[in-house]
């Protein structure tokens, strides 16, 4: 079945476009997970949106059309601010002691070294 322009775009506003700038590329690069990874670059975060939006509409239409189901949303998803993180027990202990040495703990220490990232 093919699907409509607007189903299409119901759909397709369903799903985060993240648009970051690369260093190393030295322009803006957006992906749309989890429909796509990294896809697209252009000079301007306007023109990586547009780009977004057309190819997500255009994954969002090949998965319609063949009746397949679309993977979960990302936009409207609530976090609850907990995650479980398993690392080797070295690292585990490194990211301690530095914690400790700055005097705080070790949820800020690693909450602080992910918001910078």
């Amino acid at each position: 079945m093919k699907p409509t322009p607007r189903q299409i775009q119901t759909q397709a506003r369903r799903y985060l476009k993240v648009v970051e700038w690369s260093d190393d590329d030295g322009v803006y690069i957006g992906s749309a997970p989890p429909i796509i990874g990294q896809c697209c670059h252009a000079d301007t975060e306007a023109e990586v949106l547009e780009q977004l939006r057309v190819i997500v509409e255009e994954w969002v239409e090949v998965f319609l059309r063949d009746g397949r189901p679309l993977p979960a949303p990302s936009t409207g998803k609530k976090y609850s601010g907990k995650f479980l993180v398993r690392v080797a027990p070295e690292i585990h202990q490194k990211a301690a002691l530095k914690a400790q040495a700055r005097g705080e703990s070790l949820n800020q220490f690693v909450a602080d070294a992910i918001a910078s990232a």
